[in-house]
């Protein structure tokens, strides 16, 4: 028997022959699933500027599409 932690409250759970896995309950399984919808969840990124010359980059590649 596999028993796992449910990511949303911490109770230990049967993992194998429960219909919710990882999480203990329906109840815990949509309150994740509405964190992610409300954006609770995400990753940091690096913001990068575009240069005059990654335009200009992007320009002369969409251009050498459209040629072909």
């Amino acid at each position: 028997m596999t028993v796992v932690k449910c990511p949303t409250c911490g109770k230990e759970t049967e993992y194998n022959g429960n219909e919710f896995r990882p999480f203990c309950s329906e109840r815990c399984k949509v309150l994740d699933f509405g964190a992610w919808a409300d954006e609770e969840y995400s990753l940091p990124a690096e913001v990068q500027e575009i240069t005059e010359e990654d335009v200009a980059e992007i320009e002369k590649a969409v251009q050498e599409k459209r040629e072909r």
